[in-house]
């Protein structure tokens, strides 16, 4: 009988442990990520989060080329506008690097600066693509959700990124100086037009979405190779 009562209470105490071990991982998955020690949040190694907002980046840059593309089977499928090169993009006035080694040449504080300025760039200009795709009967629902729901990846790639920039300004990797609002001209409204012309901004619009979050999971990975280049980038 003893065995038997020393077996049950070894029992007893590993049920406990493995209660306590699963409490922990669900406090820890349902408290917020945050970047340094604040109370109630759970802290993650900057490497960590640069995992996650690259692959937050990559997810958003694969939905909007499929956006793209859709827009283009449903709207544009015998025009010549495709591969017209004249487009003017709204973040334009938004220096930003052409290729990877002028990317690395730039100090990590303008680097970041870059990626945050295309991102706050880029919340309105979305909302009023889902405002016009919205009424489009030629368009489906899905492709016009998705629109709107790129506008909210954005926001929170964005705060993901404020929240790897304090991260590196608390560990002393960046100064304190980032600035990350862009010129007002990067952040004008598109016109409002109609007809066909609407239908080429909307397809500008996307051209130049796709093109700046391509930008911007670049320049993140980049980032990261030159904090982390142990990481065999």
């Amino acid at each position: 009988m003893p065995h038997l009562s020393n077996t049950v209470s070894l029992v007893l105490a590993f049920l406990l442990c493995l209660a306590a071990h699963r409490a922990r991982v669900v406090m820890v998955a349902a408290a917020p990520i945050c970047a340094n020690g604040q109370a109630g949040c759970y802290v993650l190694p900057l490497a960590d989060l640069f995992d996650r907002v690259i692959q937050h980046s990559q997810r958003t840059h694969s939905i909007s080329s499929d956006l793209h593309s859709e827009f283009e089977q449903y709207f544009l499928p015998s025009k010549n506008h495709i591969g017209r090169v004249n487009r003017i993009c709204h973040t334009s006035s938004i220096l930003t690097p052409n290729g990877k080694e002028n990317a690395q040449r730039l100090a990590r504080e303008e680097l970041t600066e870059v990626i945050l300025k295309l991102l706050v760039a880029w919340k309105d200009p979305l909302w009023q693509l889902h405002q016009n795709m919205a009424p489009q009967e030629e368009f489906n629902n899905f492709s016009s959700n998705k629109a709107l729901e790129m506008g909210d990846m954005v926001h929170e790639l964005r705060k993901g990124v404020e929240k790897v920039t304090e991260k590196m300004q608390h560990l002393g990797i960046i100064s304190n100086s980032v600035n990350s609002m862009p010129s007002p001209e990067a952040l004008a409204p598109f016109p409002s037009n109609s007809g066909e012309h609407r239908l080429m901004s909307d397809h500008d619009l996307l051209y130049c979405f796709r093109r700046d979050t391509n930008k911007v999971q670049n320049y993140l990975k980049i980032l990261k190779c030159r904090i982390f280049p142990e990481h065999g980038c």
